[in-house]
C-alpha cells in the first residue's frame, strides 16, 4: 500500500468553502501522513476542491464552452471592421468548420483540452489519496469525485471522441486511446455504481457539488446522445434516468425564466449542478459581460472598465425567438438606455444594437445582439467580473430531454401534458405544445431558444442531424466534423494517441 504524505497550509483549508483556487504546495507548514489527517468529509473539502475549480475555466473566453458554441448557430465572432477579433483566423476555423489537422495548434482547442484533462488528473490525484483511506463518510466523497471525473469524460467523448483514458496517479505510462463506446460504458457504470452514496436532496452544503440530482442528469444526456456516440439507442433508458430526477421532488420549474441567472442565483429551485463564481474568491472569473457588450454599454452597466465587444448572437438564430417569446430577452438589441433609462447616444448617433451583421469579415461596432442572459449586476470589472454562478444543468434540461426521448420512441402523449413540462413554455407567454406540434425541427428551435448559451446547443444539432448543413457565414461540412482534432501538442506529447479524421 502506498503512503500518501501531504504539505499542508493550515489557512489555506477554508478556500474550498469560498470555491477558490487552491494551491497546496505554497507555505510549508507541516508534512502529514495523509490518512492521518483526513479523517472526514470536511477535512477533504480543502484537498477535493482543486477538481472543481477546473470547471471555473469553461466559460472562459478561450475554452471549452467558447469552442463549442462558437461552431454551433448560436455564437458568432466575426472580424471587427478595425480589424479587432480577427486573431490569426483562430475564431474563422471553429466558425466555418475548417479546423482540421492543420490547424490542430488552435489556441482554444489546445486550452479546451487541457481543461477537460486537467480536470480529470485532478480527480485521479483525489482518489488515489482517498483510497487508503478510512472514515465515515469515504463511500459518498469517493463516489462524489469519480462521478466529477466522469463528467470530464463526458466531456472529452463529446468534443474528440476517442481519446486517451487513465484512472490511475502518478503512473509512468502514458495512457492509451480509447473507443467513444469504451468512456461512454465507463462513464454510466462509473454512474451506477456510486449514484446511490451521493447526496440525495440538494442543500447549501452541497451547492455547486455532484449529488443524485446531478448524476442521473448526467446519465440521461449520456443516454440521449447514445445513438450518436455508440451506434446505440438509449432513449428508454434516458426516460428512465430522467424520472430519477423528477422523483427526488427536489427540483421545480422557476416562474421567472431568468431567475436561474441571476447575480445570486443560488436560490433557484430549477438550477441542479452549477459552477459558483464570486469576483474575489473564485480563481478564474465569469466575464461575459466583457467578452460581448460594446464599450457603449458601460453607461447601461456602470461598467468600470471597457468591454471587448467579440462574441455575439449569430443573427440567424436570433430569428428562431418571436417577439411575445420572453426568452428574447436574454438578448440585448434595439435602442440601449443608460442606467439611469435615458437613452444613450454616442457622438449624435442612437446607440442601437442591431441583430444583423452586414458583412462577416468587418463587423460594425453595434453590430450583432449581444448577450443579457445572466444579469449584469452594477460597476463590474475586469478581474473583479460577474457573482452569477454558471448553470450546468437544470431541471428544463431534464423535462426536455425526457420530452424528446418519448418523442423519439412515439409516446411523447404520455407527459406532454405534464404541468412543469408546459411550464417552460407558458412562463416564456408561450402555449404548451401539443403531440401534433413536436416535430424534430420545432424541439431543435425550442431547445435553442430554452437553452441559448448554456453550451447544450452543438450536442443538439449533431442529434438532430444538422451539425452539417450551412448557416449564416458556415458552408456545408462533413462528419469528420462533428467531433474536433487533437490538439497537436497533446499528440507530441503522447505518441499513443491517433489523430481524429479531418
Amino acid at each position: 500500500m502506498k503512503t500518501y504524505f501531504l504539505k499542508i497550509a493550515f489557512p489555506l483549508l477554508v478556500s474550498f468553502f469560498m470555491f477558490s483556487c487552491t494551491d497546496l504546495s505554497e507555505t510549508v507548514y507541516s508534512e502529514i501522513e495523509a490518512n492521518k489527517f483526513f479523517k472526514s468529509e470536511k477535512d477533504l473539502l480543502a484537498y477535493t476542491g482543486r477538481a472543481y475549480t477546473q470547471l471555473q475555466k469553461y466559460p472562459g473566453e478561450q475554452y471549452l464552452w467558447s469552442l463549442g458554441e462558437n461552431a454551433s448557430d448560436e455564437v458568432v465572432i466575426p472580424a471587427k471592421d478595425n480589424g479587432d477579433w480577427y486573431e490569426q483566423g483562430r475564431w474563422e476555423v471553429i466558425q466555418k468548420h475548417t479546423l482540421d489537422n492543420s490547424t490542430a495548434n488552435n489556441k482554444i482547442l489546445t486550452k479546451s483540452w487541457d481543461m477537460v484533462f486537467q480536470g480529470i488528473s485532478s480527480c485521479n490525484e483525489i482518489l488515489s489519496v482517498i483510497e487508503p483511506m478510512e472514515f465515515e463518510s469515504k463511500a459518498r466523497v469517493e463516489g462524489e469525485i469519480k462521478i466529477l471525473r466522469a463528467f470530464y469524460y463526458y466531456w472529452a467523448i463529446d468534443y474528440w471522441g476517442n481519446v486517451p483514458y487513465s484512472i490511475d496517479f502518478g503512473k509512468a505510462e502514458l495512457p492509451k486511446q480509447q473507443s467513444r463506446k469504451f468512456i461512454f460504458d465507463f462513464v454510466v457504470k462509473e454512474i451506477n455504481d456510486n449514484v446511490d452514496a451521493l447526496q440525495k436532496f440538494p442543500t447549501s452544503e452541497y451547492y455547486g457539488r455532484v449529488t443524485q440530482g446531478m448524476a442521473y442528469t448526467l446519465l440521461a444526456k449520456l443516454y440521449l446522445n447514445a445513438n450518436e456516440w455508440t451506434g446505440q439507442e438509449n432513449y428508454k433508458e434516458a426516460v428512465t434516468a430522467c424520472d430519477k430526477v423528477i422523483d427526488l421532488s427536489s427540483y421545480s420549474i422557476e416562474n421567472n425564466y431568468f431567475s436561474n441567472f441571476l447575480v445570486h442565483n443560488e436560490n433557484s429551485r430549477e438550477n441542479i449542478f452549477v459552477i459558483p463564481f464570486h469576483p474575489s474568491l473564485t480563481g478564474d472569473g465569469f466575464y461575459w459581460g466583457y467578452l460581448s457588450l460594446n464599450p457603449a454599454s458601460m453607461a447601461s452597466f456602470d461598467m468600470i472598465a471597457n468591454p471587448w465587444d467579440g462574441f455575439v448572437v449569430q443573427p440567424d438564430f436570433f430569428n428562431k425567438f418571436s417577439a411575445s417569446d420572453s426568452r428574447i430577452n436574454s438578448f440585448l438589441f434595439g435602442q440601449q438606455y443608460n442606467s439611469s433609462g435615458q437613452a444613450i447616444n454616442v457622438g449624435g448617433e442612437a446607440f442601437i444594437y442591431t441583430p444583423s451583421i452586414a458583412d462577416y469579415n468587418s463587423r460594425k461596432k453595434w453590430e450583432g445582439a449581444r448577450i443579457a442572459k445572466y444579469q449584469y449586476q452594477k460597476n463590474i470589472n475586469y478581474g473583479a467580473e460577474m457573482e452569477n454562478d454558471f448553470v450546468l444543468f437544470r431541471y428544463a434540461d431534464v423535462l426536455y430531454t425526457k420530452l424528446e426521448a418519448l418523442h423519439r420512441l412515439g409516446r411523447a402523449g404520455e407527459f406532454i401534458n405534464d404541468p412543469e413540462l408546459q411550464k417552460i413554455r407558458t412562463r416564456a407567454g408561450l402555449e404548451p405544445y401539443t403531440v401534433g406540434q413536436l416535430t424534430n425541427s420545432e424541439l431543435l428551435d425550442e431547445f435553442g431558444r430554452e437553452f441559448a448559451w448554456e453550451g447544450r446547443r452543438r450536442q443538439d444539432l449533431i442529434r438532430f442531424g444538422v451539425w452539417g448543413d450551412s448557416w449564416w457565414e458556415k458552408p456545408a461540412s462533413g462528419p469528420s466534423k462533428k467531433i474536433f482534432p487533437i490538439p497537436q501538442t497533446a499528440l507530441n506529447t503522447n505518441p499513443n494517441l491517433v489523430q481524429n479524421p479531418n
